[in-house]
């Protein structure tokens, strides 16, 4: 099957967990499949790239600076349209368009009725989830786009039965459009390894117990949760640590605030890590903590999970999917920083617990979430879509819309990338009109 992924992150463009879902996702799926993944890419960046056995077409925004984000979105999905169209003349015919989240929804609609294709969309998030509801009409306009979206899409996947039960009740969507499939994490990745003694040394001194978060610095995260939990922590731990990875908008204020409790002695800021430094973290760190007010799933503790280190997480979203209290990590109430401090301290004093929950979380990891489980989960409902999409009149009809838009290429010349454009861009208007005038002539307007 030939699918085409639209994401507006992907690595190394990497803004949070979307990312390194798309590429997980499409590198496992190509192991039996032809996947293409349409992105963003930065200058000087190639336009087409073989990876881990599948192809990412990268494109670079307009050279335009656009007075705001939502017109940033609109001109990337014109310049993402725009390269799907030759990418169609060139790969096509693809069976599956997946869309993920709904910076990409206006092309994944276009593509879906120009080349009558279904469509399949990830929620990942939703923005009324993210912001504990809508409160400006920036918010309420990406809700209106997440809703046009799942409308338009023939199946929505979401990550655990909290996103489906948040999905359903903002866009009223039937629960038979709903697939839940988990995100998932390559074992192999985090098995348990030694340690560089150098990578811990910058972060903790050799007697310290490292308490570790890693993500983005914003609200609905949770580190301002964890800062207030630190005193009642080292009141009974002294040599805690706690060592937060991550960029974002709170940062500043993060680190002001562990200033004002007077622990930022104790608080590690590190900023943005590379995988292999977050991977040493994990297997150095005493326990991972996510305290998350809004967790649709949270990536980042299966990765824990994965590498053996004891996860204490909050009871919210897909976390509390996740996690069995006691059995493979610890659940504290959300936004409640003494429940948070209670668990982290379970875990600090107590060795047995922490070879408990180390080595289930690792098997839980390795049977319930791994890729490959979760690729052929993901490759069923694509079988499954177009099975449906067959047994329709829909393939047999080819709108006048999609002949028009494979004229564009060829009215431009279908020019070689390398050649320079012409000063009109890439389309001579006046003669991509012409064509059209001359291919209909003779034809009553009915």
């Amino acid at each position: 099957m030939r699918i085409l992924m639209l994401s507006w992150e992907y690595p190394p463009q990497s803004v949070g967990g979307l990312a390194r879902h798309v590429e997980d996702l499409a590198i496992s799926l190509a192991a039996r499949h032809d996947v293409h993944v349409l992105t963003i890419g930065r200058p000087g960046e190639a336009f087409e790239s073989r990876e881990n056995g599948l192809t990412v077409h990268r494109v670079e925004a307009y050279p335009v600076h656009p007075p705001d984000f939502l017109v940033w979105v609109l001109q990337l999905n014109a310049r993402f349209m725009e390269e799907a169209m030759i990418l169609m003349r060139r790969y096509g015919p693809f069976q599956i368009i997946h869309a993920h989240d709904w910076l990409v929804a206006f092309t994944g609609r276009a593509l879906k009725h120009a080349y009558h294709l279904p469509l399949i969309a990830t929620i990942h998030a939703t923005e009324a989830g993210r912001n504990r509801g809508l409160h400006n009409d920036m918010q309420r306009y990406i809700n209106s786009v997440e809703w046009w979206l799942t409308y338009e899409a023939w199946r929505v996947i979401v990550c655990s039965r909290h996103m489906r039960q948040e999905v359903q009740g903002l866009f009223q969507l039937p629960a038979d459009k709903i697939t839940i499939i988990p995100n998932g994490v390559y074992s192999k990745k985090f098995r348990a390894g030694t340690v560089d003694p150098e990578v811990r040394r910058r972060y903790a001194a050799p007697n310290e117990k490292i308490l570790f978060f890693v993500g983005r610095l914003v609200i609905e995260k949770g580190v301002q949760v964890l800062l207030e939990a630190m005193p009642r922590i080292l009141s009974s731990c002294p040599e805690a640590k706690l060592v937060v990875a991550g960029r974002g908008p709170m940062e500043g204020q993060l680190q002001n605030r562990a200033r004002e409790l007077g622990i930022g002695h104790k608080v590690c800021f590190a900023g943005y890590i590379d995988d292999r430094t977050r991977n040493q973290l994990y297997r150095a760190a005493r326990v991972a903590v996510f305290p998350s007010l809004y967790e649709p799933f949270g990536i980042v503790a299966l990765e824990a999970m994965a590498a053996g280190t004891p996860v204490v997480a909050s009871e919210t979203g897909g976390l509390a999917e996740i996690i069995t209290h006691g059995v493979d990590g610890m659940r504290a109430y959300p936004g409640n920083a003494n429940s948070l401090a209670d668990n982290i301290l379970a875990v600090l004093q107590d060795d047995a617990l922490v070879a408990k929950l180390s080595a289930n979380g690792r098997r839980l990891v390795a049977e319930v979430y791994d890729w490959e489980n979760i690729a052929r989960r993901t490759a069923d409902v694509y079988q499954e879509v177009y099975n449906q999409y067959r047994r329709t009149p829909w393939p047999e009809r080819t709108p006048v819309i999609a002949r028009l838009w494979r004229f564009v290429p060829y009215v431009a010349g279908d020019q070689d990338r390398e050649q320079p454009l012409p000063l009109g861009g890439r389309y001579d208007l006046a003669r991509y009109r012409a064509t059209l005038v001359n291919q209909h002539r003779g034809r009553s307007e009915g």
